[in-house]
């Protein structure tokens, strides 16, 4: 009996020992299928936001003249082509898992939006047609075109843009059931295209458009920074420390910006549930305390984290400033924001009212925004290239923090309309949830 034969038998017989029948994914289906879902998001959404941003910072670039503009944008383009297999390995993926473990589910959205999921794969192909041109042809374009350059880039920004918009109808239909006056969706023949557009203009649709747009701008913002921060301790020329530096200090500006219209973005949102639906779950009203309404505390939790983090961010870098100016402003106005956003998440939140939550976040907001302004004003005389190791440390905290907040935000969301996939229609209940035996079982 040769060797190969041998290590063959005990390989299949130490393989039939191992009994997997009783393995199961922490949290089960919808634990398993959550994961990959937000996986996936994860890298859609820095995937948006540098479609976006990339054509900009080219076209800002070619305005003003700055070749780090230029390199930037560059950047962004090729981290997307580099990851776009890997998001849609998991989307792919989250399709299957829908298929084999919700048939009802997917056989109803599927009729229900047929037509806005054939323009949406439509506007993905057109998006990526985009990102591909725009990309490999950079060293042609980008120097004896740069408008036609360009304009590749904003066909993959405003296509991509589209596919978010009519994947966000199917989202935000899922989590209010339509509206209080919806029908309820049935599994059947393929739906008109107006009926397809009433599901999709639900009451959070609009809300919940202008919230994700502005948060796939922000958070990959606050990504691209500690992008940065991590390469700059790598660089080794004073030019390439000076250009990673001065991202990191875009990068920064671009979140904190867009971050600023998070909050209200948040509260029109759930505004918009008080009417719609998965309100009382998402703050704990009614029925009481959930997971979800807990989440939202620890969102608003890190919300807080983001704001605060941002700050010290904006001081610390300010001293690029040859006579530091603006450093003193930024430091008060900071301050107030910290102090406003603890006082928001504390146990004395709603003393001496109950908004006094509200009126806290909105300082904080305010504060920010002071703490903003005197940054901008002051980055036009920033000298780059030497940025101490704590301004890195937090902006790579800072990077991790967003993330990790964007994505629960997303988990929240989904999960307010639990024990039902979509909300208010219990034909669709999944809470403790089986494989189906049968196709439509």
């Amino acid at each position: 009996m040769s060797l190969v034969t041998t290590w063959a038998d005990l390989h299949y017989y130490l393989l039939a020992q191992v009994d997997l029948s009783g393995f199961k994914f922490p949290g089960g289906i919808r634990g398993f299928t959550g994961v990959t879902m937000l996986t996936h998001m994860f890298f859609a959404e820095l995937f948006v936001g540098f479609a976006i941003a990339a054509p900009v910072l080219q076209a800002w670039g070619a305005r003003t003249g700055s070749p780090r503009m230029d390199r930037l944008a560059h950047s962004m383009a090729r981290f997307n082509v580099l990851t776009f297999s890997t998001g849609a390995t998991f989307a792919v993926l989250f399709l299957v898992l829908l298929v084999g473990f919700y048939p009802r589910l997917t056989s109803a959205l599927f009729t229900q939006f047929f037509y806005i999921i054939m323009i949406a794969m439509a506007s993905m192909l057109l998006a990526l047609w985009g990102m591909y041109s725009y990309y490999y042809k950079w060293d042609r374009y980008s120097v004896l075109n740069k408008r036609r350059h360009a304009l590749l880039g904003f066909t993959m920004g405003a296509f991509i843009w589209v596919w978010m918009v009519l994947m966000t109808g199917i989202d935000t239909y899922m989590t209010t059931g339509g509206g209080p006056n919806a029908e309820l969706m049935t599994e059947g023949t393929v739906t008109s295209f107006g009926a397809s557009l009433t599901g999709m203009f639900n009451p959070m649709f609009v809300e919940m458009i202008v919230h994700r747009t502005f948060a796939n701008l922000s958070w990959p913002a606050f990504a691209l920074a500690a992008w940065a921060a991590f390469h700059y301790i790598r660089a080794k020329s004073e030019s390439d420390k000076a250009f990673y530096d001065w991202a990191t200090s875009v990068g920064l500006t671009w979140g904190v910006g867009f971050l600023l219209l998070q909050p209200i973005g948040g509260f029109l949102i759930a505004y918009s549930m008080k009417s719609a639906g998965g309100y009382d779950r998402l703050m704990g009203t009614g029925s009481g305390s959930t997971f979800t309404s807990n989440l939202l505390y620890i969102n608003l939790a890190m919300v807080v984290g983001l704001f605060v983090l941002s700050s010290i961010a904006m001081y610390i870098g300010a001293g690029r400033h040859p006579e530091r100016a603006g450093r003193r402003p930024i430091q008060l106005f900071g301050l107030i924001a910290a102090l406003a956003g603890v006082y928001s998440i504390s146990p004395l939140a709603n003393f001496p009212f109950f908004y006094m939550r509200y009126i806290m976040i909105l300082a904080m907001v305010l504060a920010t925004a002071g703490a903003f302004y005197y940054y901008v004003r002051g980055r036009l005389s920033f000298r780059y290239g030497s940025p101490g190791a704590s301004y890195r440390i937090i902006l790579l905290a800072l990077g991790a923090l967003a993330a990790t907040t964007a994505l629960s935000m997303g988990w929240m969301k989904s999960n307010s309309r639990v024990p039902e996939t979509i909300y208010n229609q219990p034909q669709f209940t999944v809470e403790n949830e089986t494989p189906p035996s049968s196709f439509g079982g």
